[in-house]
């Protein structure tokens, strides 16, 4: 590295490529800070990346052969809301398929389906969903569905006249789909695993060995190892950050509509908040059975009422309140807000304020508590 005339910088600079260096070469910290939120990443982008559709597992057991029938079975078949389970061919077969939750409902035909009766002139019939008790909310939605296809299909042979009818509008406005709530969260949750469980798993083991105690007897000053550690997560979370986007935008079609510079500078301003967190813990505890507990007391509920995974909007309006001023709500906010509603800094300067004030607080915490041994 080139020398640089500034020693305090250079002491800076020499410390972020040691941190740098040590982080790549451990197979445990890659695992927990790059590969373990590409995880949680995949699985939950497979079940959230169908933008919150709606869709049934079923099993569709004709017994007619009208053309009426077949025309409805193919029709069903290519309805996407419909996952038709080819496999079942009896009622019999469903029923155990229900009761093993691989199922939702069956659709059962009878054999006069479709077939022209007495005193009509077109065809009729009654399609028959069976379900189990504990799927009764998911059989009175299929049940509502296959009434509405039944209403388009009776309209062909019954002409009706509708005096009350329904349109929909699109709003000329994005909204967060269920992946991308998710990612926005997920994207916290990645911040928080940087920013915290880097210096707590770090700071106890380089006390055990004995290396911070040498570092106290240099000219080294506790906020040049800070600023060294800060930078070093900062590119540790670029890295992160860069293939948890790539893969959210190859894989689930991720769409960003915010600017992606305000995005990155965003998150790395976020790591250094969350990063004092891991500071004061790790600074101040003298081995892992202190600190962490104490971790995962702090952790667990940001990682619970922030919104990561799940909506805060759901919980009661107290809590909403109160979890509103956790360290990581501003942070899944403002992503959500820059990424997917397309805000910028002044939009989002309530969330950047408490980010700020919440720095304040914990570096003040961190550096009263840290400790070279």
């Amino acid at each position: 590295m080139a020398r640089v005339n500034n020693p305090s910088l250079y002491t800076v600079l020499t410390f972020v490529r040691i941190s740098t260096k040590r982080f790549f070469r451990d197979r445990m910290a890659i695992f927990f800070a790059v590969i373990f939120p590409l995880i949680f990443l995949l699985v939950f982008g497979t079940l959230y990346s169908n933008n919150g559709s709606l869709s049934f597992n079923v099993a569709l057991i004709n017994h007619s052969d009208t053309a009426v029938a077949k025309q409805f079975v193919e029709q069903v078949s290519k309805n996407s809301v419909f996952k038709v389970n080819t496999s079942v061919k009896t009622i019999d077969a469903a029923k155990e398929k229900m009761v093993h939750s691989e199922l939702d409902a069956a659709i059962e035909l009878p054999a006069d389906f479709g077939q022209v009766k007495s005193g009509t002139n077109y065809p009729s019939g009654e399609a028959l969903v069976v379900y189990t008790q504990n799927n009764q909310t998911s059989a009175s939605a299929l049940t509502s569905l296959l009434s509405a296809q039944f209403k388009a299909l009776n309209a062909k042979f019954v002409p009706s006249v509708e005096p009350f009818t329904v349109k929909s509008e699109q709003l000329n406005q994005n909204s967060l789909s269920s992946f991308d709530y998710t990612f926005a969260g997920l994207l916290g949750f990645s911040v928080l695993g940087i920013g915290i469980f880097g210096p707590v798993n770090v700071f106890p083991e380089l006390k055990k060995m004995g290396i911070l105690r040498r570092l106290s007897t240099t000219p080294l000053k506790v906020w040049q190892y800070f600023v060294s550690t800060m930078i070093g997560q900062a590119v540790i979370g670029v890295v992160s950050f860069a293939l948890m986007f790539i893969v959210a935008i190859s894989v689930f079609h991720l769409h960003v509509v915010g600017n992606w510079f305000e995005l990155i500078v965003f998150l790395i301003f976020s790591i250094m908040m969350i990063l004092g967190i891991g500071l004061a813990l790790g600074g101040w505890a003298k081995n892992e059975r202190q600190v962490a507990p104490l971790a995962n007391i702090i952790t667990f509920p940001m990682m619970f009422l922030s919104g990561t995974f799940f909506p805060r909007f759901l919980m009661p309006e107290w809590l909403q309140h109160v979890s509103s001023f956790l360290p990581l709500t501003p942070v899944i906010d403002g992503l959500r807000l820059i990424a997917t509603e397309g805000k910028n800094f002044i939009d989002i300067m309530p969330q950047v304020g408490l980010i700020a004030g919440w720095m304040i607080v914990i570096y003040f915490i961190a550096f009263r508590v840290f400790r070279w041994e």
